[in-house]
């Protein structure tokens, strides 16, 4: 995918807010696959891969938008709350900045790295300040793939956040990725069921740690 074709247009951010209003679920087969803890997962099979696109919506309590939408967007801080992260930078490339990404995997399979592009606004809807930020994989010739690392080619994300109304902040999230090699999509499938509420849960408690450290 070149780099491009990877610019959001104004509708792809009005979507992202429009289900954050109200989820569209019709017209495909959504299927409901959490419901705990004020989150609540629904996921749709993509048939080419047989993986499954996820819509999740919740509220993080004691996290305001603007906390969160900063503390999702700052890579740096990511590196010390998400496990997970071997290596998170920027860099720019033809003009736009691009993320580097590599995630630490089981033994024994190999670890994961995305590249992509991602684009935050602060946007006004009657009324109601929304944060969103969309993110999608794209190829730069700066960022080769690397010998023993699986490069993810398949990778989609739409994070919307305004208030609860209260002091925390009401979210969606689309998210799809396809890790790609050997590894079985019931696993793939599983991983992401469970690992959606907790890098939620991660999130907000980052955001807590986030204040402290202002």
């Amino acid at each position: 995918m070149a780099l491009a074709e990877c610019s959001f247009s104004e509708d792809q951010f009005r979507e992202a807010i429009a289900e954050l209003q109200e989820p569209s679920l019709a017209g495909a087969d959504w299927q409901l696959l959490v419901d705990a803890s004020g989150i609540t997962i629904y996921r749709l099979l993509d048939q080419p891969s047989g993986l499954y696109k996820y819509k999740v919506f919740g509220v993080l309590e004691d996290c305001c938008p603007s906390l969160l939408a900063d503390v999702y967007m700052d890579l740096d801080y990511r590196k010390e709350w998400d496990q997970y992260v071997k290596e998170l930078y920027e860099k720019e490339c033809d003009g736009k900045t691009v993320v580097y990404w590599e995630v630490k995997y089981p033994f024994p399979m190999s670890n994961r790295d995305y590249v992509f592009v991602r684009q935050q606004r602060e946007m006004e809807v009657e009324g109601r300040k929304i944060h969103v930020v969309l993110a999608q994989s794209t190829s730069v010739p700066q960022f080769p793939e690397k010998s023993g690392v699986i490069r993810v080619k398949q990778y989609k994300q739409s994070l919307a956040i305004e208030s609860d109304g209260k002091k925390g902040s009401k979210v969606f999230m689309y998210y799809f990725d396809n890790p790609g090699g050997h590894i079985p999509s019931w696993l793939i499938n599983w991983a992401a069921k469970n690992g959606v509420p907790n890098f939620l849960n991660d999130t907000a408690k980052a955001c807590q740690n986030y204040l402290k450290k202002s």
